[in-house]
């Protein structure tokens, strides 16, 4: 059953930072998959809230994606210009998101070579 490995989700991210010019923060975590697999987890960070955003496929073998977005144990006051920001940085992991999606469609971790 096809999956994305860490490597394989690395070099997406690396290709979506330097395709975007932004996203520089934005890390892949090893996540055990079914016998074994590893399957990666995308983890971006905000600058302007102490949550993260982490998203990983639907299910092995689907191109779709989930953003997950971290509960957070207290209120978070902003100033326009940090909402500003925050709101950016939801922009980058909609698009990272969209990205990781399209290039899933199609994708088997043998093909790593050729993406």
């Amino acid at each position: 059953m096809p999956f994305r490995s860490k490597e394989t989700l690395e070099h997406w991210v690396d290709e979506f930072h330097a395709q975007r010019g932004s996203g520089d923060l934005i890390r892949v975590l090893i996540q055990d998959g079914s016998a074994g697999s590893d399957t990666g987890l995308v983890v971006v960070p905000l600058a302007n809230s102490s949550v993260s955003v982490f998203m990983e496929p639907i299910e092995i073998g689907d191109a779709r994606w989930r953003i997950t977005i971290e509960p957070q144990p207290d209120f978070t006051i902003l100033s326009s210009f940090q909402m500003h920001a925050l709101a950016a940085e939801f922009t980058v992991a909609a698009e990272l998101c969209a990205f990781l999606e399209a290039k899933s469609i199609g994708h088997e971790e043998d093909d790593l070579d050729e993406s």
